[in-house]
């Protein structure tokens, strides 16, 4: 994968959670899991309206790190740990110049 993809695809994921709703919904499907959430347990969870939420989503998804699949009469998204992954991975590939620091634990690097 070139550079510029990559970088573009960095920007449009921080530019996603560069806002708080957005970085909230995220971080609560983060702790769901693979269980994923339903958008009314989402909104409820967070104390937002569902239109608003339907747009943080939206936006979320755009940027690829969530996904949605349906599930009977219902949508459940879910936090796509590996486009999650591969951001913390691009923004601290260089970190302690190429050394082995104690920036993130072992044990969570482990838990996705």
């Amino acid at each position: 994968m070139n550079t510029v993809h990559v970088e573009t695809q960095a920007v449009d994921a921080l530019s996603a959670l560069a806002q708080v709703q957005r970085l909230r919904a995220f971080r609560a499907l983060v702790v769901a899991g693979e269980d994923g959430l339903t958008p009314s347990s989402l909104a409820s969870q967070l104390e937002i309206a569902p239109s608003g939420l339907s747009f943080h989503l939206k936006a979320l998804s755009h940027a690829g790190l969530v996904s949605v699949e349906s599930s009977g009469r219902n949508l459940i998204y879910r936090a796509a740990f590996t486009r999650m992954n591969e951001l913390l991975t691009y923004l601290t590939q260089d970190c302690c110049q190429g050394q082995s620091c104690a920036v993130v634990p072992e044990a969570a690097k482990a838990c996705c």
